[in-house]
């Protein structure tokens, strides 16, 4: 179950699943602006989409979480504005993404780091 109230960010291009804490720690800042460790979620596909890795804090360390799909690959949420590299949702829409499930139909914009107004990143 995911915490009510965690920001969640998705990464909308895909990484090298072998890639670690340190490698997406940086993608975290760099693609949505937050640092790693401030308690947000944030979510990375690898190319072919049949996996992703979540990548978190959990107070006293950094931690990830892998899943790959048997069948079928995961339903990434695309944003309103083609430039955006990544996008915000809700945790009930992660709970669903992580169950292979499209959520693309309801999704916000692209993620704004500090502040209400969509921006691309």
């Amino acid at each position: 179950m995911i915490p009510h109230g965690v920001e969640v960010f998705v990464c909308l291009e895909p990484v090298d699943m072998r890639w670690s804490f340190d490698r997406l720690s940086n993608l975290a800042v760099e693609r949505v602006g937050r640092e790693a460790r401030s308690g947000a979620l944030f979510v990375f596909f690898g190319r072919r989409r049949d996996a992703l890795k979540v990548l978190f804090f959990d107070g006293s360390g950094m931690c990830q979480f892998y899943k790959r799909l048997d069948r079928h690959r995961f339903q990434i949420p695309t944003s309103h504005d083609e430039r955006a590299v990544a996008i915000e949702i809700e945790e009930r829409e992660l709970d669903a993404l992580l169950d292979g499930i499209d959520v693309s139909s309801a999704k916000p914009g692209p993620h704004t780091p500090g502040g209400p107004k969509p921006r691309v990143h």
